[in-house]
């Protein structure tokens, strides 16, 4: 059995709102769509990946996830994000899925290593494997087996909710501290940080 990746992705012109005081609109637009582009092709050349699932309720970005192989889940009615996550677990638990990898699509650091890292932690089921991000507030990855052995808890505070949760599963708990998967886009100060990592590349 393989593992299914389910990636939540916000409309590509709304997402990074707290990016709007030093970025356009347009170029909000592109860098979501060019974060998104690399997430689903890391994901399709890593082999443990057997699917790899997009939630979005932004028809531009179900369609360049189907463009790039990926299944799509439309998310209708009220914006949850958990409660859209629980319906594409459903969907995986369906397929006889080994386990599930929440990946959200801005992750601007992530490279396959760093992927391919966190899914080699992987252990039998019970097991949840968290990637933190740099603030250790927020949850940057989640590693589950078997799929819907947690009920989402994505928000201010994640991280330690997740924990939380997973003991409370009895699952082995692995806390994966990677720096290309702790830093996510969203304020002006993690902006500068890509930015400075890319000029070290």
């Amino acid at each position: 059995m393989t593992i299914w990746a389910i990636v939540p992705v916000k409309p590509l012109r709304l997402g990074k709102s707290r990016l709007a005081g030093v970025l356009s609109d347009d170029e909000r637009t592109v860098l979501n769509r060019m974060f998104l582009e690399n997430a689903l092709s890391i994901l399709r050349e890593t082999p443990q990946i057997g699917q790899t699932l997009v939630v979005s309720r932004d028809p531009a970005a179900l369609a360049i996830a189907r463009e790039l192989g990926a299944r799509t889940v439309l998310e209708d009615g009220t914006p949850s994000l958990n409660n859209a996550l629980q319906r594409a677990t459903l969907l995986a638990k369906a397929f006889e899925t080994r386990g599930v990898l929440i990946l959200p699509a801005d992750l601007p650091l992530l490279t396959q290593p760093d992927l391919e890292s966190l899914l080699a932690q992987m252990e039998p089921a019970p097991f949840v494997a968290i990637a933190p991000d740099r603030h250790r507030d927020g949850t940057n990855a989640l590693l589950v087996a078997p799929p819907g052995l947690l009920k989402y808890e994505y928000g201010p505070g994640s991280f330690e909710k997740h924990c939380e949760l997973a003991r409370q599963a009895g699952a082995k708990l692995t806390i994966f501290e990677n720096p290309n998967l702790a830093l996510d886009l969203d304020t002006p100060a993690d902006l500068d940080l890509f930015n400075a990592a890319k000029v070290k590349l």
